[in-house]
């Protein structure tokens, strides 16, 4: 990721801070309007995207230090745990609402004021669907996990929102108000699997996941275009690491072929692939013919097979 990205990332990420505070102030007066308890699991959720905001903020910019003694391959993965960071706090808000709502459900009351409440939360929705999806188009042109997962946080938020809207407006239009905490209970089940979701995508990035398909493809097809001279190709591995992709495979060529020549196709096969891949980073093992071969080959342009 270039400079200039990096600063764009963090704009970002900073902005969120007084976002989903002005956000979290707008909930809560919809809920002191009203006393509508899905309001108030609606506003308690918001807390929990200040504290998140403020923490992907800090471990962006953690993660976009360079390189140091200590941390050879970069900070990159330290936005995986804040992503990790913000699944378990999406679970947390969701328990939060379901805690709220089965006093709702105990004791139903309908909602005071609930027009002016409704458009309270609704102003506050919109501006969270805004910038949910901003952060998610953001996140993933840039791969920051960090601010991706801030936007899918802020989206589940987006969905109770609605949930919540629904439910007063039916709990109002019917009289029975067990639906105000009722429809709180199945958004906030929702907000649960999203969460599971986030932690489950973040660890599994934790645990040196390979890079997306298409994105090995690109490689394959960049070294079958770019390796002339070359024998083949053997055992590629990749990982994904934040906006970083770490590439490494072992190039056959010629027993004969000088170091010049065999360094030559490296640096074409370098550029190439950084061309396909966002962030490639490569290390090219050369070996000359007659060499085991493990794992899977990767075919040359105009090589027999």
């Amino acid at each position: 990721m270039s400079q200039p990205d990096h600063k764009l990332v963090q704009r970002f990420a900073f902005w969120g801070i007084p976002l989903s505070v002005a956000v979290m102030g707008l909930k809560l007066l919809a809920w002191w309007v009203t006393g509508s308890v899905a309001l108030l699991s609606d506003g308690l959720e918001s807390l929990v995207n200040v504290t998140a905001a403020v923490i992907a903020y800090f471990v962006i910019r953690y993660a976009q230090q360079p390189a140091d003694e200590d941390h050879p391959f970069g900070h990159h993965k330290a936005e995986y745990l804040s992503a990790v960071f913000e699944g378990v706090l999406i679970v947390l808000a969701a328990l939060l609402i379901i805690k709220e709502a089965w006093a709702g459900l105990v004791a139903p009351v309908l909602p005071h004021a609930p027009v002016l409440g409704l458009a309270i939360n609704g102003f506050a929705g919109v501006i969270n669907a805004v910038w949910a999806t901003l952060l998610i188009r953001i996140g993933t042109l840039h791969r920051s996990p960090a601010l991706k997962a801030d936007g899918h946080h802020i989206m589940s938020d987006v969905v109770t929102s609605a949930g919540v809207f629904i439910g007063l407006v039916l709990a109002i239009l019917t009289g029975y108000a067990i639906l105000d905490p009722l429809l709180a209970i199945i958004v906030a089940f929702n907000i649960l699997w999203q969460g599971w979701k986030l932690i489950s995508h973040s660890v599994g990035a934790l645990m040196d996941r390979a890079v997306e398909p298409e994105e090995e493809e690109a490689i394959r097809k960049a070294i079958a275009t770019h390796s002339a001279g070359a024998l083949g190709v053997h055992d590629l591995r990749t990982r994904r690491a934040g906006s970083a992709a770490f590439i490494d495979f072992h190039l056959v060529v010629p027993a004969a072929m000088s170091v010049g020549e065999a360094h030559e196709i490296c640096d074409r096969l370098e550029d190439a692939i950084k061309d396909a891949v966002q962030g490639a980073s490569l290390a090219i093992h050369v070996e000359p013919e007659g060499e085991r071969a493990h794992g899977v080959r990767v075919q040359v342009e105009g090589q027999k097979r």
